[in-house]
């Protein structure tokens, strides 16, 4: 590993050695602050892959790892309905936590993780949502700055196959944080959080499941009204017809260039799968075979983005570029450069705002109020759909700029 910069680094445990970890992977590895020092994962083959890529132990239990000396911040990546559990166990163990998108499966999870780290003094986090994306920030920053005037509108949309692809059985059930409402929303949400100032006042949605054989939400529309008056739009679409990126410049959501000729691809690769069961044990299989040898980053990549994105302002519009921001101002369009990182794809912005926040003491902007805001956007968003009707919210917080 490089040597830290400024001490302290962190000593970093991982918990659950999924897909989630593995799209991190990259930009823990090369972050010079980060020393990846245990895991943890039910599965031995996990476990002995990352012992012989990272020469360090791995835990078949969460608590063993907790309990290890060497560990100061653990990364929270195991199925949603065990984030809480896994959490209350961090915390109680003195650890830091970063735990992945979304925080919890209801409100009450939610809370309960917030009080169990501030009890403990830690800090508590959730990453990584698309909030993160330097373009993002960046156009935050042009809003901040009152450049374009008030800020009026955000729209974004996602058309992607994310429904279709191979599924464990829990994914495709919402009472255990399947579908796109626990999975994909919150990227949305975390988005247009940051760039609208965070206060959502309420929340009006429809969603939809529309695939036979996968009874959970692939699809939704819904509409923010935030306190000052600015709004948002979402929709997203799983069911691999129509695929946005046509519209981003043909980037991937990690940032990879794509061919244009991928729809449908997804649907036809389930045909080889008899029922969901076999698709299940296939997912599972996958999972457990995903390796940790280090990879040099693509020749040619771009920054991360959800979907196509636009923000509207008095004086102007902008919208994520493939490699920074698009300003359509009086004076025509321009393009802001945003630099990218070192890894592919780029995530090292969670471990920076962690490290801030153990530097200063002072939280991160992306703690456990923060998390629960956005999951009570998420949940408004089901309620909404079937209830059919406005939903207030609660447990809003600002963004501190």
């Amino acid at each position: 590993m490089p040597t830290k910069r400024n001490a302290p680094s962190i000593h970093l445990g991982l918990v659950g050695l999924g897909g989630a970890t593995n799209q991190i992977l990259p930009s823990l590895r090369c972050h010079p602050d980060v020393r990846i020092v245990a895991a943890a994962d039910l599965r031995a083959e996990a476990r002995e892959r990352f012992s012989s890529a990272f020469g360090a132990p791995a835990y078949a239990e969460v608590e063993r790892l907790c309990r290890d000396p060497r560990v100061d911040t653990v990364y929270i990546a195991t199925p949603h309905q065990w984030h809480k559990q896994h959490a209350m166990t961090a915390a109680a163990a003195g650890k830091h936590i970063i735990v992945e998108k979304p925080m919890a499966l209801t409100i009450e999870d939610c809370e309960a993780m917030t009080q169990a780290a501030a009890r403990n003094g830690v800090h508590l986090m959730v990453g990584h949502t698309h909030s993160f994306d330097p373009p993002v920030r960046r156009m935050r920053e042009v809003i901040r700055s009152g450049e374009l005037g008030p800020l009026a509108m955000v729209n974004t949309w996602s058309y992607s196959n994310f429904l279709m692809r191979p599924r464990r059985l829990e994914e495709l059930d919402t009472a255990q944080g399947g579908g796109i409402i626990f999975n994909q929303v919150p990227h949305q949400v975390d988005m247009v959080r940051l760039l609208g100032g965070g206060m959502v006042r309420s929340v009006r949605s429809m969603a939809w499941a529309l695939e036979p054989g996968r009874p959970t939400e692939g699809s939704h529309l819904s509409f923010l009204q935030f306190e000052d008056g600015a709004a948002a739009s979402l929709a997203f679409s799983g069911y691999d017809y129509f695929d946005s990126d046509e519209f981003h410049f043909w980037v991937g959501e990690s940032g990879e260039q794509k061919a244009a000729d991928g729809h449908g691809k997804a649907r036809a690769r389930l045909r080889q799968f008899a029922d969901v069961r076999e698709e299940s044990a296939f997912k599972s299989s996958a999972a457990a075979q995903a390796g940790f040898d280090a990879a040099p980053p693509p020749a040619h990549w771009h920054h991360l983005h959800c979907g196509v994105t636009i923000v509207s302002c008095a004086r102007g519009d902008m919208r994520p570029s493939a490699d920074g921001v698009l300003v359509y101002g009086q004076d025509g369009r321009r393009e802001l450069q945003v630099p990218r990182g070192a890894a592919f794809p780029d995530k090292g912005s969670v471990i920076d705002e962690m490290l801030k926040a153990i530097r200063t003491g002072v939280s991160p902007l992306h703690d456990g109020a923060w998390g629960m805001a956005t999951m009570e956007v998420c949940a408004a968003v089901l309620q909404s759909a079937r209830e059919r009707r406005e939903i207030v919210l609660q447990h809003q917080v600002p963004v501190r700029d």
